[in-house]
């Protein structure tokens, strides 16, 4: 596999050492869903200089997060109780199965996600 940038190439990974590259395009996300390409978990780096316009869960998976550059705050929504937690450069967050959850930026941001994407939801922030 040649060089690439996490941020234009995810990664997917099968959990059983099988990598796939997947290239980012206008397409991606639209159709993430139906890309039958996709291993179970997705591997990229998100950068963001806005708040998430959603919320979104993962019913079938915890997502790891681990800040790289910048400042942000996750809010979970766990049960329907927001908990706030605050991440700076080298912070990593587990995201339980099943929990709502969108980050706050308070600085420009670059974020590393390994998601087990299967049956992803979004909801309007």
């Amino acid at each position: 596999m040649p060089k690439f940038d996490l941020e234009t190439t995810y990664l997917s990974l099968d959990g059983q050492g099988r990598v796939a590259a997947h290239p980012v395009d206008d397409q991606f996300w639209a159709t993430v869903e139906t890309n039958t390409d996709l291993l179970a978990n997705l591997v990229g780096v998100y950068p963001g200089d806005a708040d998430w316009p959603h919320w979104e869960m993962h019913p079938d998976g915890e997502e790891i997060l681990v800040l790289l550059d910048g400042r942000m705050t996750m809010i979970l929504d766990e049960a329907g109780v927001e908990r706030r937690v605050e991440l700076a450069p080298g912070s990593t967050l587990v995201v339980p199965r099943g929990v709502w959850h969108r980050a706050l930026m308070s600085e420009p941001s670059r974020l590393l996600a390994i998601t087990y994407g299967q049956g992803t939801q979004h909801r309007p922030a």
